[in-house]
């Protein structure tokens, strides 16, 4: 990730000095200094220069990929823009940079936390606005990450303490945000419109799928209608337009397939001439030899391969696609996407699991050499379970003795310490590696990671609140943790931004601010030289 240099400081702080010679003595209370240190910690002034900068990370991000499949990249989806910041901050503290890693922006998570409506499904039923909205406010928390601490590294420069060098290569908060747009929120003029909005607001990525709007369905769940290629492709340049419209000329376009699980069309497209896109779509549609005799009043009837047949349609209007017909399906989904304006591919697959992944893009890249996958690490699949079935699989090809596991039960938590199980989290352990190296993975990625945690953590915290244990279940569970693991919102005025303010209260009106700050400030007792200090009681 590039660092924020000192040349920006120091830019800044000529540009202000020749402002006060160019205004004269309206400008004396400006300080060049803090008006330099307040430019150089807000580096991005809008969303447009954040997609545009997150856009170059990217492409460079897949070039090194290309070139060494061990340089993937991941991301965790986050439903507000403080868990965005707090994933940041915790990246830059445990791994020292954010390189590689990105944030994932869920439309499931923005339908099910963010509408006004309340908790919806994953149905593009929330206000489309939601979506730009959040990305706006990720990158407001992403970019007071850099403000705060920033700011601490220049007041421990100015107590003389020597942390120029820590200046001169901070490295942002800011990293890119792979942002789903659905199927577009209906036709391709409002998927151009929407693109904008959060291009606008930051986005350098958008993941688009190949779903009917207004019958998207999440992807891991049933009832899933695709659209013809035709229509697909012209969402894809709605959101190549919107990039180029904006000045993003980097910007990443995700193109997602459902049609692994997606067995329904509701449209039947065009044909112009044999072998074209709409008469291989068609060719997939289920259909039934008919007489015309047989015909019923109308019906409607496909000639295909000198007969004339008829499609298998519900009662709703939808067509069938053929048994067995997904993977191909799939294959061609990607390949036409590629060749059409697509940068990466997203493949929804029914579990995880690297050989099948790998089958599918091999196929693709017989075409197109370079496809590769962003991948979803999803909550929605029982990863223990699946591994340890695919552990018990391999054991069994092997001649092992498996008769101590009931395969109907594998969840078991007898199974816990057993060879299965460190078969099976070892393949959970190196999934993402394995998936990079041999299925074309670029980007892995847990859609709804902070939705889980979350719940989690309210529902250990609840029991132990609420019991005997009362206070000390969260002393003890979480403040204490916070301490001791040097979790930056155990201070939780100044990551809300209260010694910041301070700071800028001082700059503004000198001796007269008021400040947060002093002696009285109970976050003081969170301070290292506090540590050790007896507490005055207050009666």
């Amino acid at each position: 990730m590039e660092n924020l240099s000192q040349s920006n400081y120091q830019s800044a702080l000529e540009t202000v000095k020749d402002l006060k010679l160019k205004y004269g003595e309206s400008w004396n209370s400006v300080k060049p200094e803090h008006a330099a240190r307040m430019m150089s910690q807000n580096r991005f002034r809008t969303g447009l220069d954040i997609a545009k900068y997150t856009a170059g990370i990217m492409r460079k991000d897949m070039a090194a990929y290309d070139a060494d499949s061990s340089k993937y990249t991941q991301s965790l989806g986050s439903w507000h823009g403080f868990v965005a910041q707090q994933n940041m901050i915790a990246v830059k503290k445990h791994h020292k940079t954010t390189d590689r890693k990105y944030l994932y922006l869920s439309g499931w998570m923005v339908a099910a936390l963010r509408s006004e409506f309340g908790p919806l499904p994953d149905q593009s039923m929330h206000e489309k606005t939601a979506v730009p909205a959040l990305i706006k406010e990720i990158y407001t928390f992403l970019r007071q990450a850099d403000a705060v601490e920033l700011n601490d590294l220049f007041k421990r420069l100015e107590k003389g303490e020597d942390v120029q060098d820590e200046i001169d290569n901070f490295e942002t908060h800011v990293v890119p945000i792979i942002a789903d747009i659905d199927a577009g929120f209906g036709n391709e003029e409002a998927t151009y419109l929407l693109a904008k909005e959060m291009i606008e607001a930051g986005a350098c990525a958008i993941q688009i799928e190949n779903q009917v709007s207004d019958a998207k369905q999440c992807g891991h769940q049933d009832g899933k209608v695709t659209v013809p290629h035709e229509d697909f492709i012209a969402k894809l340049n709605a959101v190549r337009y919107a990039f180029l419209e904006l000045g993003v000329e980097d910007g990443v376009i995700v193109a997602r397939t459902d049609s692994e699980g997606a067995g329904l069309t509701q449209k039947l497209p065009v044909s112009k001439e044999p072998g074209d896109l709409a008469s291989k779509y068609l060719a997939f549609v289920d259909a039934e030899s008919i007489d015309i005799t047989d015909a019923k009043e109308d019906d409607v009837l496909l000639k295909r391969n000198g007969k004339l047949v008829r499609p298998v349609r519900l009662p709703n209007g939808l067509y069938k696609f053929k048994e067995g017909s997904n993977i191909d399906r799939v294959v061609l989904d990607c390949i036409t996407s590629l060749q059409h304006g697509a940068d990466l591919l997203w493949i929804e697959t029914p579990t995880p699991n690297v050989r099948q992944i790998a089958h599918m893009v091999n196929r693709v890249r017989e075409v197109v050499p370079n496809a590769k996958l962003v991948y979803n690490n999803s909550p929605s699949f029982n990863w223990t379970l699946n591994f340890r079935n695919q552990a018990y699989e391999e054991m069994l090809a092997e001649g092992e003795n498996m008769t101590a596991y009931d395969r109907n039960n594998l969840m078991a938590a007898e199974y816990d310490g057993s060879e299965l199980c460190h078969r099976a989290d070892e393949k959970i352990r190196t999934f993402q590696k394995d998936a990079a190296k041999e299925a074309g993975v670029f980007h892995h990625l847990i859609t709804l990671p902070t939705y889980h945690t979350t719940a989690l953590h309210m529902n250990d915290l609840t029991k132990g609140y609420f019991s005997e244990e009362g206070m000390l279940a969260y002393v003890e569970g979480v403040q204490r943790q916070e301490i001791r693991k040097g979790v930056s919102c155990v201070k939780h005025q100044r990551m809300a931004g209260s010694d910041l303010g301070d700071d800028h209260k001082s700059f503004f009106a000198g001796e007269k601010a008021l400040k947060a700050g002093g002696e009285k400030n109970t976050s003081n007792q969170f301070s290292e030289k506090m540590a050790g200090k007896k507490l005055e009681l207050v009666s």
